[in-house]
């Protein structure tokens, strides 16, 4: 869920419908205290748009506000923003998480913060997807569910995302799909482009990850229409002056053109963006993102820098990664040392391979019952 560097990269001119009427409800304020919630939400929303340097200045305004005004109303508020700006200034998902179960926790014991609950619980239902932990992703969705309001339209696309791409990752496609629509149509009422521009990543990324799953497990899916829907992502980005996805977009075409053997435009992509993309939150995908570069440079006949490149993504491969991911790292790994003609890192490598898929088909189903026993309709 970038610029190349998002604390130096110039403010983008955002052009979102929900941005603006904000910056109505602030000015419409009897009060500083009155406009406490409007500017946390517009804060949050710079920050899912990227701008994060904008938004940390509104963060500290609403901070002072809280020194001169104290109440637990704000402080609900700023927790909520400061866990979204742990989130999208880094990823940082413990501190994020701590920082929103906080301002639930608060808001728990006023009435009148509904809109806090909701929002932290479609934020924490997308964190315990995040944590691979579908029991909390169901607790939380629920949560959420079950209070928010018809106007609640941020929370009720966030969580609806969430529950998305948890049935998408449990292989249900057309249950996930439906769960898209959701998010699409609240996002699209309030006029939130920076989910939207959340859910066309996600979805692209979603199916990437499916397509790359099935042409390493034998199956031949290269998605040429997949290309074409990275490729929107990045023009609807530029069009609404959303910037968070600047670093990933690359990385998740790079991978759809290694599976369609476009090697070299591959190469060039992962070469450019890789880097700054593993500082930004994905270092427990660099294995198989690096396991992926290393064929694409022994299918290019760099054979001594593929070597090197295979090497490396065996020593980052993150104990704590996805099951799929490092099931990806191996078969992409015994592949590549094959053509290196390493037959003995290969062997080695495919029955790791074997093994991590036979674990991911098992978690994939408890994913899948813990879902169907939620009995969450989208």
């Amino acid at each position: 869920m970038h610029d190349a560097s998002p604390e130096a990269a110039p403010a983008p001119v955002i052009k979102s419908r929900l941005l603006k009427q904000l910056d109505k409800d602030i000015a419409a304020a009897k009060s500083p205290m009155a406009s406490a919630g409007a500017r946390a939400k517009r804060a949050m929303l710079l920050a899912r748009h990227g701008a994060v340097v904008e938004a940390r200045e509104a963060l500290t305004a609403l901070h002072q506000l809280s020194f001169q005004h104290p109440h637990p109303e704000i402080g609900a508020w700023l927790h909520l923003a400061e866990g979204l700006m742990s989130y999208y200034n880094g990823f940082v998902v413990q501190q994020a998480q701590d920082r929103i179960q906080r301002a639930q926790t608060i808001a728990a014991t006023l009435p009148a913060l509904a809109e806090v609950r909701v929002l932290a619980a479609a934020w924490l239902a997308q964190l315990a997807f995040i944590r691979h932990d579908p029991a909390a992703l169901v607790e939380h969705a629920r949560r959420c569910l079950d209070e928010a309001g018809p106007d609640h339209n941020v929370a009720q696309a966030r969580v609806a995302m969430a529950m998305g791409v948890g049935w998408h990752y449990a292989g249900d496609i057309e249950i996930a799909q439906r769960w898209y629509i959701r998010a699409r149509r609240h996002a699209s009422m309030e006029g939130d482009d920076a989910s939207l521009s959340a859910l066309m990543f996600n979805m692209a990324g979603m199916r990437a990850s499916q397509l790359r799953r099935e042409s390493l497990s034998a199956h031949a899916a290269r998605g040429p229409e997949l290309l074409l829907t990275v490729d929107s992502v990045r023009h609807y980005d530029a069009a609404v002056g959303a910037q968070m996805m600047n670093e990933l977009t690359p990385v998740l075409r790079a991978q759809v053109l290694t599976m369609q053997g476009r090697f070299d435009e591959a190469r060039q992509l992962y070469e450019e963006h890789l880097p700054q993309a593993m500082s930004l939150g994905l270092e427990r995908l660099g294995s198989s993102l690096l396991s992926d570069l290393a064929w694409c440079r022994v299918n290019l006949g760099q054979h001594e820098l593929a070597l090197s490149q295979a090497r490396e993504a065996e020593i980052e491969l993150d104990p704590d990664c996805e099951l799929d991911d490092r099931a990806i790292t191996h078969s992409r790994l015994a592949q590549t040392f094959r053509l290196l003609s390493e037959t003995a890192d290969a062997d080695r490598h495919q029955t790791l391979a074997d093994e991590a898929w036979a674990q991911f088909g098992a978690q994939q189903l408890q994913w899948r019952e813990l879902l169907l026993a939620s009995d969450l309709q989208p």
